[in-house]
């Protein structure tokens, strides 16, 4: 299924459940209101917003409407914790309270800016101890992400309009690697493609269980396998962004826009 968080004026947002072609929307409220209460308690309530999901795709769902990617705020806009995991070195946990949108500007520290790609994973909880399978056992779900970093320090991160549950990606997903080119555009020019499945030397698993070496993950956590320069042609082409400056990301064919939907997130004018 997939899922997204509509604004509706609070911190948190609005779950929604979102049709396979990106089409269609259609309130969770009577399942659940925000995704963290989702993920909190996933194996009572992820089966019945499938159910709900089955029906918005079969064109069945009496209150659906259009969906709007620009109406999305990030998945977890305040998450439990956010970590990087870079292709080599050690994790790093980073600020996880001001996460943004498909299509948000950042309005935070002045430029010049940098930005790196990457897919972001969602958590239940995962034990301390876990190995590579028991904690991938404890993904929910998927999205895209770009982090805002700016002197190396990450500052924020934009997410697709919608987070996909991995069954979602097909062939794509296997053994948590996503085997697809992510293609990267900084003002509508092409920076690169990446396919993260076949460039980072870990998969999903490994950096979870990592994560979890010495304490665990609580449910609405994100981890991040992020790109690096020398694997994205063109990615020192996405530092020193200035206002104004737009980085949309996607995945590439056979998925296309419709898995995760586009990234559009730009450098807003300070006053």
């Amino acid at each position: 299924m997939k899922l997204a968080t509509y604004q509706d004026g609070s911190r948190d947002g609005q779950l929604v459940v979102v049709s396979r072609d990106l089409t269609q929307a259609h309130y969770a409220t009577d399942i659940a209101t925000r995704l963290q209460q989702l993920l909190d308690d996933w194996n009572f309530l992820s089966p019945q917003l499938e159910d709900l999901s089955t029906t918005l795709n079969q064109g069945k769902a009496r209150h659906a409407f259009p969906f709007d990617p620009a109406m999305c705020m990030a998945p977890l806009p305040r998450a439990a914790a956010r970590l990087l995991a870079p292709p080599e070195g050690p994790l790093r946990r980073v600020a996880s309270d001001a996460l943004m949108g498909a299509r948000e500007a950042w309005f935070g520290a002045a430029a010049p800016l940098q930005a790196v790609p990457g897919l972001v994973a969602i958590t239940g909880d995962i034990d301390t101890g876990a190995d590579a399978g028991q904690a991938l056992d404890g993904l929910r779900l998927l999205a895209l992400g770009q982090d805002w970093q700016q002197d190396g320090e990450s500052l924020s991160a934009g997410f697709s309009p919608v987070a996909v549950t991995p069954d979602e990606l097909g062939e794509a997903w296997r053994g948590g690697r996503l085997s697809v080119p992510l293609l990267w555009r900084r003002n509508g020019q092409a920076l690169g493609a990446l396919d993260l499945g076949a460039a980072l030397p870990q998969g999903l698993g490994e950096r979870l269980a990592e994560a979890v070496r010495r304490r665990p993950l609580r449910a609405g956590s994100l981890l991040m396998l992020a790109a690096q320069p020398a694997d994205l042609g063109g990615l020192a082409e996405a530092e020193g962004l200035a206002p104004g400056d737009g980085l949309s990301l996607v995945a590439a064919e056979p998925l296309g826009e419709e898995a995760f939907g586009r990234l559009d997130n730009a450098v807003g004018q300070l006053a």
